[in-house]
Protein backbone atom coordinates (compact mmCIF):
# COMPACT_ATOMS: atom_id res chain seq x y z
CA UNK A 1 0.00 0.00 0.00
CA UNK A 2 2.79 2.15 0.05
CA UNK A 3 3.61 2.47 -3.21
CA UNK A 4 -0.03 3.70 -3.84
CA UNK A 5 0.73 7.37 -4.27
CA UNK A 6 -2.05 10.45 -4.89
CA UNK A 7 -2.27 11.52 -8.38
CA UNK A 8 0.78 14.02 -7.97
CA UNK A 9 0.19 15.43 -12.18
CA UNK A 10 -1.85 18.10 -11.32
CA UNK A 11 0.04 19.71 -8.27
CA UNK A 12 1.28 22.04 -10.80
CA UNK A 13 -2.20 23.38 -10.87
CA UNK A 14 -3.46 23.32 -7.32
CA UNK A 15 -1.60 22.50 -4.05
CA UNK A 16 -4.53 21.68 -1.40
CA UNK A 17 -1.38 22.75 1.85
CA UNK A 18 -1.29 26.26 -0.14
CA UNK A 19 -4.49 27.42 -0.64
CA UNK A 20 -6.18 28.98 2.32
CA UNK A 21 -9.71 27.67 1.86
CA UNK A 22 -8.90 23.95 2.12
CA UNK A 23 -9.01 22.08 5.07
CA UNK A 24 -5.60 20.95 4.72
CA UNK A 25 -3.95 24.67 4.52
CA UNK A 26 -0.82 25.08 5.93
CA UNK A 27 0.18 20.68 6.26
CA UNK A 28 3.85 20.07 5.83
CA UNK A 29 4.45 17.22 4.59
CA UNK A 30 7.71 14.75 5.50
CA UNK A 31 7.79 12.26 1.65
CA UNK A 32 10.47 10.30 3.82
CA UNK A 33 8.63 9.65 6.91
CA UNK A 34 5.89 7.21 6.56
CA UNK A 35 3.49 7.41 9.57
CA UNK A 36 0.28 6.84 8.44
CA UNK A 37 -1.22 3.27 8.33
CA UNK A 38 -4.45 1.25 6.94
CA UNK A 39 -4.76 -1.68 9.34
CA UNK A 40 -0.81 -1.93 9.65
CA UNK A 41 -0.19 -1.12 5.84
CA UNK A 42 1.86 2.22 6.05
CA UNK A 43 0.79 4.19 3.21
CA UNK A 44 2.52 7.38 1.34
CA UNK A 45 2.71 10.57 3.09
CA UNK A 46 0.97 12.48 0.38
CA UNK A 47 -1.93 10.83 1.64
CA UNK A 48 -4.70 13.71 4.16
CA UNK A 49 -6.06 12.23 7.61
CA UNK A 50 -8.92 13.76 7.80
CA UNK A 51 -10.04 11.61 10.95
CA UNK A 52 -10.79 8.25 9.52
CA UNK A 53 -8.69 5.22 10.92
CA UNK A 54 -9.39 3.23 7.27
CA UNK A 55 -10.16 5.88 4.69
CA UNK A 56 -7.63 8.75 3.54
CA UNK A 57 -8.20 11.52 0.93
CA UNK A 58 -6.27 14.06 -1.45
CA UNK A 59 -8.00 16.84 -2.94
CA UNK A 60 -6.31 16.82 -6.56
CA UNK A 61 -7.45 19.97 -7.60
CA UNK A 62 -10.26 22.62 -6.57
CA UNK A 63 -12.02 25.44 -8.70
CA UNK A 64 -14.13 27.88 -6.79
CA UNK A 65 -15.20 29.77 -9.79
CA UNK A 66 -16.75 26.69 -11.08
CA UNK A 67 -17.42 25.48 -7.45
CA UNK A 68 -15.97 21.88 -8.14
CA UNK A 69 -13.52 19.48 -6.40
CA UNK A 70 -11.87 16.51 -7.28
CA UNK A 71 -10.80 14.18 -4.60
CA UNK A 72 -8.83 10.93 -5.08
CA UNK A 73 -9.51 8.02 -1.73
CA UNK A 74 -7.45 5.53 -0.47
CA UNK A 75 -8.54 2.62 2.19
CA UNK A 76 -11.36 1.10 3.40
CA UNK A 77 -14.57 3.00 3.12
CA UNK A 78 -16.49 1.97 6.56
CA UNK A 79 -20.00 3.77 7.32
CA UNK A 80 -20.46 0.59 10.01
CA UNK A 81 -17.80 1.07 12.18
CA UNK A 82 -16.21 4.30 12.08
CA UNK A 83 -18.94 6.46 10.50
CA UNK A 84 -16.99 7.56 7.68
CA UNK A 85 -18.88 9.37 6.04
CA UNK A 86 -19.99 11.59 8.87
CA UNK A 87 -16.22 11.96 9.22
CA UNK A 88 -15.55 13.07 5.88
CA UNK A 89 -18.89 15.29 5.70
CA UNK A 90 -17.86 17.05 8.88
CA UNK A 91 -14.06 17.37 8.62
CA UNK A 92 -13.91 17.86 4.87
CA UNK A 93 -17.33 18.38 2.77
CA UNK A 94 -19.16 20.94 4.94
CA UNK A 95 -16.03 23.02 4.62
CA UNK A 96 -15.73 22.88 1.17
CA UNK A 97 -19.34 23.54 0.73
CA UNK A 98 -19.13 26.72 2.79
CA UNK A 99 -16.56 27.88 0.14
CA UNK A 100 -19.27 27.01 -2.69
CA UNK A 101 -18.15 23.63 -3.86
CA UNK A 102 -21.23 21.83 -5.00
CA UNK A 103 -20.00 19.60 -8.07
CA UNK A 104 -17.47 16.60 -6.05
CA UNK A 105 -15.50 13.92 -8.08
CA UNK A 106 -14.51 11.18 -5.88
CA UNK A 107 -12.10 9.49 -7.57
CA UNK A 108 -12.33 5.39 -6.32
CA UNK A 109 -9.98 3.34 -7.37
CA UNK A 110 -8.03 2.98 -4.60
CA UNK A 111 -11.27 2.48 -1.94
CA UNK A 112 -10.52 -1.31 -1.44
CA UNK A 113 -13.81 -2.37 0.65
CA UNK A 114 -16.90 -0.20 1.43
CA UNK A 115 -19.50 -1.50 4.51
CA UNK A 116 -22.60 0.54 4.57
CA UNK A 117 -24.89 1.70 7.11
CA UNK A 118 -27.75 4.06 6.80
CA UNK A 119 -28.31 6.80 4.39
CA UNK A 120 -28.81 9.82 5.83
CA UNK A 121 -25.26 11.53 5.98
CA UNK A 122 -25.15 10.68 2.09
CA UNK A 123 -29.14 12.43 1.44
CA UNK A 124 -27.84 15.60 3.49
CA UNK A 125 -24.55 15.88 1.74
CA UNK A 126 -27.16 15.43 -1.38
CA UNK A 127 -29.34 18.27 -0.16
CA UNK A 128 -26.81 20.33 0.65
CA UNK A 129 -25.07 20.80 -2.57
CA UNK A 130 -28.80 21.87 -4.06
CA UNK A 131 -28.05 22.40 -7.85
CA UNK A 132 -24.61 20.51 -8.17
CA UNK A 133 -23.94 16.67 -7.71
CA UNK A 134 -21.69 14.27 -6.44
CA UNK A 135 -19.77 11.84 -8.81
CA UNK A 136 -18.26 8.55 -7.90
CA UNK A 137 -15.79 7.58 -10.82
CA UNK A 138 -13.71 4.72 -11.29
CA UNK A 139 -14.91 2.90 -8.22
CA UNK A 140 -14.53 -0.73 -8.27
CA UNK A 141 -17.69 -2.87 -9.63
CA UNK A 142 -17.59 -5.01 -5.92
CA UNK A 143 -17.51 -1.37 -4.27
CA UNK A 144 -20.17 -0.09 -6.49
CA UNK A 145 -22.89 -2.73 -6.02
CA UNK A 146 -22.17 -2.31 -1.94
CA UNK A 147 -22.66 1.15 -2.52
CA UNK A 148 -25.98 0.07 -4.62
CA UNK A 149 -27.43 -2.46 -2.29
CA UNK A 150 -27.50 0.19 0.45
CA UNK A 151 -29.13 2.59 -2.46
CA UNK A 152 -26.11 5.41 -2.09
CA UNK A 153 -26.68 5.79 -5.54
CA UNK A 154 -29.65 7.78 -5.39
CA UNK A 155 -27.39 10.42 -3.94
CA UNK A 156 -23.97 9.57 -5.92
CA UNK A 157 -23.67 8.96 -9.41
CA UNK A 158 -21.55 6.13 -10.56
CA UNK A 159 -21.00 3.50 -12.66
CA UNK A 160 -20.89 2.58 -16.25
CA UNK A 161 -19.33 5.53 -18.35
CA UNK A 162 -18.21 7.13 -15.23
CA UNK A 163 -15.41 4.78 -15.59
CA UNK A 164 -12.88 6.81 -17.06
CA UNK A 165 -9.78 5.05 -17.56
CA UNK A 166 -7.66 7.84 -19.32
CA UNK A 167 -8.41 10.72 -16.51
CA UNK A 168 -4.46 10.80 -15.75
CA UNK A 169 -4.15 11.83 -19.40
CA UNK A 170 -6.69 15.36 -18.75
CA UNK A 171 -6.50 18.56 -17.33
CA UNK A 172 -8.52 19.17 -13.87
CA UNK A 173 -10.70 21.33 -16.15
CA UNK A 174 -10.77 18.90 -19.00
CA UNK A 175 -11.87 15.58 -16.39
CA UNK A 176 -14.58 17.73 -15.18
CA UNK A 177 -15.93 19.16 -18.08
CA UNK A 178 -16.08 15.35 -19.63
CA UNK A 179 -17.41 14.34 -15.94
CA UNK A 180 -20.22 16.84 -15.66
CA UNK A 181 -21.92 16.26 -19.65
CA UNK A 182 -22.07 12.80 -18.12
CA UNK A 183 -23.48 13.49 -15.25
CA UNK A 184 -25.76 15.99 -16.92
CA UNK A 185 -26.39 13.52 -19.10
CA UNK A 186 -27.71 10.96 -16.27
CA UNK A 187 -30.07 14.35 -14.75
CA UNK A 188 -31.77 14.70 -17.99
Amino acid sequence: MHEIEPYYNWQKYYDSAADDRSPFYGKEYNHDVYSETIYGYYIDPAWDNFGSETLYLKILYVDYDMGYTIIELIGEWNDTLNNDIMTLKRNVLELMIKEGINKFILMGENIMNFHGSDDSYYEEWFEEVEDGWIAAVNFPEFVQRELHKYHLDQYINMGGTLQVDNWRTLKPSVFYELVSQLVQRRLN
